[in-house]
């Protein structure tokens, strides 16, 4: 009788533990219709006869397993090689949310504050300065002091006042191009705190606190993680994050033995035909995944797979927990997606401490709850998950724009949840 209570005993603790866990294995479940799931099949597959999309992974989890995980079209056009559903994906702005998650690890260990000024760790952002006015002839400015200093919650949520170089206002551009601020796009041989300091001396877009800007938040958040931790972001992602989870294939510097699971990066030409994208495109070389480098963006860094990022969501809808392993308090994960902004500030929708938050009016427009949080990157990948629903979705390509398939992902989005029981 002893054998048989110890023998159940250990099956309901593997049940316990296999249900924190992801598995690579898809299967049926009752609360979601896999036939109807098989549209998202028909669906890609007109887009790729059609031209309008290379390839694709789609990756969905409901209540912890895998219920659909496929490669879709090819990873590479000219070589026909398929996209497989382990493919590596440069996930650009996929990072912030990591990034956010270890400041939030660092807070609740009591190692800075949400609302203490960064100045406490890099001193060059003390007493700030708002940008008045600006020549263009040569991007000089005039500034004025801020009415505050930029907390740890403001860069969380966007809302410092600094924008992003490359990609961000004209203004702004022309101002960190003059002091060679990066973008955090690509491979930089740059140190990474040094680049930090003398942007803590430039101005910024608006008064902290004041508009949602979207910017070089995160990347400025890994250095102060780097300071705080005493450790590179590269090793602090990997020791706290990426190993306790068994996230396997995210990497700022994607191992060698793994380049032939990189997929193709592609464009548009001025036709809107599909062609690769060249290494000097935007001063981004698509190969900077395998240059060594020591500056670790920590805004848009990493490369990773649609699994290893399922299994970073699913921890979050655990509250903080998986692989047997809690790093991260259930209230610090309540926290971290409790809605942060005001309306007049974001929108529609909210932002909370590392992603977009659905708000009850977009709720009822689309097919997303009220409180699913989502980001995605600008090469194309992009996820959401809904707690309600204990929904976790990825759709990850490398196609920056998709003029002719741009709405394809929303429409996923509705198989997705037209599949449910």
């Amino acid at each position: 009788m002893k054998n048989v209570f110890l023998f159940f005993l250990t099956l309901l603790l593997s049940q316990s533990l296999n249900s924190q866990t992801l598995s690579k294995s898809v299967k049926r479940n009752k609360s979601i219709s896999s036939e109807r799931l098989s549209n998202i099949d028909t669906l890609l597959k007109a887009h790729l006869e059609n031209n309008w999309l290379v390839g694709a992974v789609v990756l969905i989890v409901k209540n912890n397993q895998v219920v659909y995980h496929k490669g879709h079209g090819y990873a590479n056009l000219v070589s026909k090689k398929p996209m497989n559903p382990d493919a590596i994906f440069r996930i650009m702005s996929q990072t912030k949310a990591i990034t956010s998650f270890a400041t939030m690890q660092l807070f609740e260990q009591g190692k800075l504050g949400l609302d203490q000024n960064i100045s406490d760790f890099i001193p060059e952002f003390g007493n700030p300065q708002v940008l008045k006015t600006f020549n263009e002839k040569d991007s000089s400015f005039i500034a004025v002091p801020a009415k505050r200093e930029i907390t740890f919650r403001d860069l969380l949520t966007h809302t410092s006042g600094i924008d992003y170089a490359a990609i961000g206002s004209e203004t702004m551009q022309a101002i960190y191009a003059k002091n060679k601020i990066p973008s955090g796009l690509g491979y930089f041989n740059e140190a990474l705190l040094s680049k930090m300091k003398l942007l803590g001396k430039l101005p910024l877009l608006h008064h902290p606190g004041d508009q949602f800007t979207y910017g070089l938040n995160s990347d400025l958040l890994g250095c102060l993680i780097e300071i705080i931790s005493g450790e590179s972001l590269d090793s602090y992602f990997r020791n706290h994050i990426f190993e306790p989870l068994g996230m396997k294939d995210s990497y700022f510097n994607v191992p060698a033995n793994k380049a032939n699971r990189l997929a193709t990066v592609y464009t548009e030409d001025s036709n809107q035909k599909i062609i690769a994208w060249s290494p000097t495109f935007r001063d981004i070389d698509p190969q900077y995944p395998l240059i060594q480098k020591t500056y670790f963006s920590g805004g848009a860094g990493l490369s990773s797979t649609a699994f290893d990022y399922a299994i970073f969501l699913q921890m979050l809808l655990n509250g903080g927990r998986y692989n047997n392993k809690q790093i991260l308090g259930r209230r610090t994960v309540e926290l971290m997606l409790s809605p942060q902004l005001e309306n007049k500030i974001y929108g529609d929708d909210n932002f909370c401490l590392g992603f977009e938050l659905t708000s009850q009016k977009t709720g009822n427009r689309i097919m997303k709850n009220e409180g699913s949080f989502s980001w995605g990157g600008y090469y194309g990948t992009s996820y959401w998950a809904d707690p309600k629903e204990k929904l976790t979705c990825l759709i990850m390509t490398q196609q920056n724009p998709n003029s002719n398939g741009h709405d394809f992902q929303g429409k996923i989005m509705n198989i997705i949840y037209g599949s449910l029981k």
